[in-house]
């Protein structure tokens, strides 16, 4: 009689799901069997079911107990991937920081961490072939000198590529050889990783300014150890090339680093920088890039293979094992913030990420936050000035051009001392760049039979008017229809105007005002891929384009030698409205555009044109006096107490159900606990009321900088139920208040 074997003792486990659950860790208990139990530690990632489908998931912990020990639970079993496939302790800390702080899902934040599901599998090792005949046993004289050939390769399997090229020999050949014995198939494996400890020699000497600089980065790197530095210098001062220093010391070290860039468009132009410093060119990280690329950069970041990641903010969340520093380029840019999802800042995550990787952090941009500037201010950070751009480019000159006393001519946008600068300009054979950002034809269209404007079905926003695609457009849901004949609301045919001015009425403008001139935009609508956009970075650089055109994306990190004149028509966009960092933001963006120009020999000239000269950011412009719109933006945020000096967090409640929703968050304004130190502003309309066709009321909550302002939101939502019709989302620190 056979006895039966004893039931095996499995490993219980608790598994955070890449899936936003409703559980505190995210996680639910699995078995592990015996034999794969020895990878049950935190960390390691794992294929769990759940329901009918597989997720990746991550071990957090061992439960007490075995599966054998409770026969009333039934428990599934999870299957470890390879052993190498494990996040550092100091990567799932991150994670769970990132979760805690902007109240998310651990699994939504940790499915960030796994976004490449192929990164997962087993490698595929290319096929090689090996001689394994004689060449007399060859069937015909084409095979035999193919046998002769790979003979002389010290029976090195080869691949088919190599075979072919060395041979002729085509795929169906080698095949058959295959299949009649003489030629053998086997994995090659993957080739050695390139050394990157010996790195070429700078192309050019460092200022002593930047020398400075880059050795106080390049030691803190060395040192291994947290360090946060604010690299703030001047447009066109060499911040990239002394950052660089610090990559550099990282990748002698055998470690690795990440840049992150605010637009997916400055990668061409970043590669090749990287590509003259180092010699290779960065490794990139964003959507647009295929599932191969990003499977080797995921692959090669949770091995600790030493590289340089360059990309978008979502590269914050790659598996580095072997971080050595960081770097945020253009920290001030509110790209850097996710508005959808799991809402969560880059930049100021990256700082988080650095700490408890105990690596230096360096966060880079001429027109710094002011958040960043208090921090340095209060000895958080270490602040390095770079006053003086590189080599012999000096500062540009800015003038305002006052629309009041030289307005523009009737439904055209360029005054006429822009005009006359332009045309100097060109006579003198100097690129260019006029500054609008506004996307499409025109922000607005006007019926002027009714004086209606024609909105978006589904949001509370004007649709934009692209004439180049015949379309208006909507920039929140992406909305579009054919330019109507009609008006939608009152019926008369031909009375539909466009309302001001777009970057495609400006191109229409210049086209007609300078025939001559050659022109390019630069707008997202034209540039919508990194080819694209080195397609025309390469024409400004050769000289065929006289005269750039573009949004905000042009005046972030480029260098054009040949610009001299930037003229901005319209800088009294954003200075308008309740925008609590509208002045900011306006000072920054126009900062960084007229540092376009005069970045060679010859002297820039910068020209805004304003309905409001004596705008604080305008005049703080005008006079240089940088330090005086600081001091005067942080009085008036210190006296209302807004962040730095206090801290927000939004409630975003939405449904499509607009009477019940009205109704419910009357309801919950009543549950407020009304904590010190706390202030309830709201219920309120959103700024924009319906998006995606549901309609939107915000709460706004306000609170001083010690008060636990998370802890707070959590105990007053557990005092109320949302209903299911109703969706609630939480934005914690916002820099967006549509």
């Amino acid at each position: 009689m056979t006895l039966p074997s004893p039931e095996t003792a499995d490993t219980l486990i608790r598994v955070m799901l890449a899936t936003p659950l409703p559980h505190a860790d995210g996680a639910l208990t699995y078995r592990m069997d015996e034999q794969a139990a020895l990878l049950a530690e935190p960390g390691q990632l794992v294929s769990a079911p759940l329901g009918k489908r597989q997720v990746t998931g991550m071990v957090i912990d061992k439960t007490s107990g075995t599966a054998s020990e409770d026969k009333a639970i039934t428990y599934k079993t999870a299957i470890p991937y390879d052993a190498a496939l494990r996040l550092t302790v100091e990567m799932q800390k991150f994670l769970n920081w990132v979760a805690q702080w902007y109240m998310e899902p651990p699994g939504g934040v940790f499915k960030m961490a796994v976004s490449v599901p192929s990164a997962l599998t087993p490698e595929m090792l290319p096929t090689g072939y090996q001689c394994i005949a004689d060449p007399d046993q060859a069937s015909t004289p084409r095979r035999r000198n193919i046998l002769i050939a790979l003979s002389d390769m010290a029976m090195l399997p080869q691949t088919a590529a190599s075979i072919h090229a060395l041979t002729g020999a085509s795929a169906s050949t080698i095949k058959a050889m295959v299949a009649e014995g003489l030629l053998k198939e086997v994995p090659l494996a993957s080739p050695p990783s390139a050394s990157l400890s010996a790195l070429p020699d700078r192309q050019y000497p460092l200022t002593d300014e930047q020398a400075i600089a880059a050795d106080q980065l390049a030691a803190a790197v060395d040192a291994k150890a947290f360090k946060a530095f604010v690299l703030d210098g001047v447009t066109g001062s060499g911040k990239t090339e002394v950052y660089f220093e610090a990559v550099a010391a990282a990748l002698r070290a055998g470690r690795q680093a990440l840049i992150l860039l605010p637009e997916i468009a400055l990668s061409q132009a970043f590669e090749k920088r990287c590509l003259d410093r180092f010699g290779f060119r960065p490794r990139l990280w964003h959507s647009g890039l295929t599932d191969a690329r990003r499977r080797a950069v995921w692959r090669d970041a949770i091995k600790g293979e030493p590289m340089v990641v360059a990309g978008a903010r979502s590269a914050l969340f790659l598996p580095f094992s072997q971080l050595g520093v960081m770097v945020v380029d253009e920290e001030h840019d509110h790209s850097f913030r996710q508005q959808d999802g799991v809402r969560y800042h880059a930049r100021d995550m990256a700082v988080v990420r650095a700490k408890l990787s105990s690596v230096p952090v360096i966060l880079s941009s001429a027109t710094p936050s002011l958040e960043t500037l208090v921090n340095a201010e209060q000895g958080k950070y270490d602040h390095i000035r770079l006053t003086n751009r590189f080599g012999e480019a000096g500062m540009p000159e800015i003038s305002l051009v006052d629309l009041s006393k030289t307005p523009t001519e009737r439904r055209r946008w360029l005054a006429s001392p822009l005009v006359d600068a332009i045309k100097k300009a060109l006579a003198n054979q100097e690129q260019i760049l006029l500054f609008l950002n506004r996307r499409g034809y025109a922000p607005m269209s006007l019926c002027l039979s009714c004086r209606e404007r024609i909105v978006c079905p589904n949001c509370s926003a004007w649709l934009v008017t692209h004439k180049s695609a015949g379309q208006l457009r909507c920039h929140h849901c992406g909305h579009s229809s054919r330019f109507p004949e009609q008006c939608p609301s009152c019926g008369v045919e031909g009375m539909i105007m466009a309302c001001g001015p777009g970057v495609e009425r400006l191109a229409e403008e210049v086209a007609l005002r300078f025939p001559d001139a050659r022109q390019g935009l630069f707008s997202s609508d034209v540039i919508t891929s990194p080819v694209k956009a080195e397609a025309f970075f390469d024409a400004v650089h050769k000289g065929e384009i006289d005269i750039i055109i573009g949004t905000q994306m042009i005046a972030k990190g480029h260098h054009f030698p040949g610009l001299t004149l930037v003229g901005v028509v319209d800088a009294d966009l954003g200075l308008s409205g309740g925008d609590l960092r509208g002045g900011e933001l306006s000072w920054q963006l126009l900062t960084q555009v007229a540092g376009r120009a005069g970045r060679a020999e010859k002297l820039g000239r910068v020209m805004m044109q304003t309905a409001m000269p004596e705008a604080r950011v305008l005049q703080s412009l005008l006079k240089d006096d940088r330090a005086g719109f600081i001091a005067a933006e942080k009085a008036d945020r210190e006296a209302a107490h807004m962040p730095p000096f206090g801290r927000l967090a939004a409630v975003i409640l939405s449904s499509r159900d607009q009477e019940k929703l009205t109704a419910f968050t009357t309801q919950m304004a009543r549950q407020w606990p009304n904590y010190d130190g706390m202030t309830l502003l709201g219920p309120a309309p959103a700024p924009i009321r319906l998006l995606r066709g549901q309609h939107r009321v915000r709460f706004l909550i306000k609170a001083e900088r010690e008060v636990n302002l998370q802890r707070a939101i959590a105990q007053w939502l557990d005092r109320v139920k949302i209903p299911s019709i109703i969706t609630c989302q939480l934005d914690i620190d916002p820099v967006s208040f549509f």
